[in-house]
């Protein structure tokens, strides 16, 4: 003959819990029809290794989706109670079962279950605060990066387009005047590119921190050591070549971040972005080590930034062997970024055709 197993009950507003103590329960079948619940199952309990079965007959309607988990100790069920409200019994008849008892582990009155909920919604709403917060916070980064890389995208077409026009109209005669006319929109869009190694040292963007110091600095060394501080650079020809590598490469990568911002992409511009820096980054370069190697006797003849050393020593150092040292580790600076946007591009496009297999 089936026994009746014990059975723990408490309840909330919308839910009922039944914890059935049977150990190492087998075959479990558990159903509702209206608002009658009927359990049956093999296993420990209180009479021993068993067949126990119970039923109970709700005092108002549940839902007919229960579940329930069977653990090691015992069976827990759960039932959906088909309109929110709290219970005076659990049973249709007032006397309740002899096999049913309160579960005071989880056994709460009506008050303390609206303070649960309560607490509950309170979470929901600090977690919902909290991600709006943090929807606002990337909002509020993404404008940002979105403004910094237009201003510097318009700075640097300008650039570029200036450079162009006064080419085809002016002929080899726009390469003298390229810095009285171009240098100012430059010195403000390097000047406003250390913003960049901010973002990569805060976080702000996911790249690396070196390449990025290597190219501002590197950059803002040519711009206002080399071609700013020395008049006798202002006019050579050299200075059209490196403001127009640099303004070709950027008017490329800015737009390519402005969509970013939006997770958008242009395809062709992708392709642009990871790929036209191949021949024109090591030709930037090689244009910034002829403006170096032409900057040197000039250096040499002012004793522009020439370091004084005590009489005893000598007279001076002259700036031109910074120079020298500067120009090897220029072409160090180069490897690195190479290897570093090589790889850029050799994830991005692996990644491409990862997804379009």
């Amino acid at each position: 003959m089936p026994l009746t197993p014990l059975v723990y009950w408490a309840q909330r507003h919308e839910e009922i819990y039944l914890r059935v103590e049977l150990t190492d329960a087998q075959n479990i079948d558990v159903h509702v029809h209206e608002k009658v619940l009927q359990f049956r199952a093999q296993g420990h309990g209180a009479k021993g290794q068993n067949e126990y079965e119970f039923s109970l007959e709700f005092l108002l309607p549940i839902k007919s989706e229960v579940t329930h988990k069977s653990t090691q100790r015992q069976v827990n069920i759960t039932v959906k109670k088909e309109q929110r409200g709290w219970w005076e019994r659990l049973t249709q008849q007032e006397r309740k079962p002899v096999f049913l008892v309160p579960d005071f582990d989880r056994w709460l009155d009506e008050s303390d279950a609206e303070m649960e909920i309560q607490e509950k919604e309170e979470k929901r709403n600090r977690r919902r605060a909290s991600r709006h917060k943090e929807e606002g916070f990337v909002s509020l980064k993404t404008g940002f990066l979105f403004v910094y890389n237009l201003v510097q995208f318009l700075g640097f077409s300008w650039i570029f387009v200036n450079m162009t026009v006064r080419l085809f109209i002016f002929g080899k005669d726009s390469l003298y005047d390229t810095f009285h006319t171009i240098s100012d929109v430059m010195f403000f869009c390097q000047i406003l590119a250390a913003v960049e190694v901010l973002n990569t040292a805060f976080g702000v963007v996911r790249t690396g921190v070196i390449p990025t110091v290597i190219q501002v600095v590197g950059r803002n060394f040519i711009l206002f050591i080399i071609f700013g501080s020395l008049e006798e650079m202002h006019n050579q020809p050299v200075v059209f070549f490196v403001f127009y590598l640099w303004s070709a490469i950027e008017i490329f990568r800015y737009p390519f971040y402005m969509l970013g911002c939006f997770n958008t992409e242009w395809k062709t511009l992708t392709w642009l972005r990871y790929t036209i820096w191949i021949p024109l980054y090591p030709l930037g370069v090689i244009a910034e080590a002829v403006a170096v190697v032409q900057s040197i006797p000039i250096f040499d003849k002012t004793k522009l930034f020439s370091i004084p050393l005590p009489k005893a020593i000598g007279t001076s150092i002259s700036f031109s062997r910074i120079l020298y040292i500067y120009l090897v580790l220029m072409f160090l600076g180069l490897c690195i970024n190479f290897r570093h946007l090589y790889k850029q591009r050799k994830r991005r496009f692996r990644t491409k055709k990862r997804k379009a297999n």
